[in-house]
């Protein structure tokens, strides 16, 4: 029997990700397919999509899984799920991926091409750091954290756990991003984000009732 390769999320971000593993997995004689669970077809970009019961029942040397939904709460519900039926929740990094020195990096993350993580860094499980984002010296990440394309983040920042980070924003050296929290597209990180909030903007704040009208 073959190793049974899974990528969770036949959508976009699963899409992006298939590629990479399959890269990843190029001379291995292993098994790969989209795992969904409302797939609305039967195959994505040459791969089979099959749903969650199919993957844990079909036959497998072993089964192991990359978890490309953008949605830290889902991505945490579906660690769980994998892990509690012994599947292997797996990393994908791109042959280009920059890693310095002293850099842990926790199971599951998936790191898209041009990604560059510097030195003394310590990142939780299921990070996402998308297309041409970096992580400067000395941050520290929690779990189920997304960076979106382009997330400029720079020196000892430290970010809670399932905080999203939208494309293109600049997070200050320094500061401190809660947990939850929210940083919309663009946006540029002058000071510490609270748990919990969505900030915008250029510097960034907290958005309120008025701006979401």
């Amino acid at each position: 029997m073959k190793p049974l390769y899974g990528v969770y999320g036949a959508s976009g971000c699963g899409r992006g990700i298939m590629p990479l593993l399959r890269q990843q997995l190029a001379t291995t004689d292993a098994q790969l397919v989209f795992i969904d669970d409302a797939p609305t077809t039967d195959v994505a970009n040459g791969h089979s999509i099959w749903t969650f019961d199919r993957f844990v029942s079909e036959p497998a040397s072993q089964r192991l899984a990359a978890l490309a939904v953008a949605n830290a709460g889902v991505r945490e519900v579906l660690d769980h799920r994998c892990r509690t039926a012994g599947i292997d929740v797996i990393g994908v990094f791109a042959a280009n991926v920059i890693i310095m020195d002293d850099v842990e990096i926790g199971p599951g993350a998936l790191l898209s091409p041009f990604v560059t993580l510097t030195s003394n860094i310590r990142i939780g499980r299921c990070f996402h750091g998308n297309l041409y984002s970096y992580v400067e010296h000395d941050c520290v990440i929690g779990d189920y954290v997304t960076f979106a394309p382009g997330v400029r983040c720079n020196g000892n920042v430290t970010i809670g756990s399932h905080a999203y980070i939208g494309s293109g924003a600049i997070i200050r050296q320094g500061i401190s991003i809660g947990a939850g929290a929210t940083v919309g597209m663009g946006a540029v990180v002058t000071k510490d984000v609270p748990p919990g909030v969505t900030v915008v903007g250029n510097p960034a704040r907290i958005m309120d009732k008025e701006m979401k009208c």
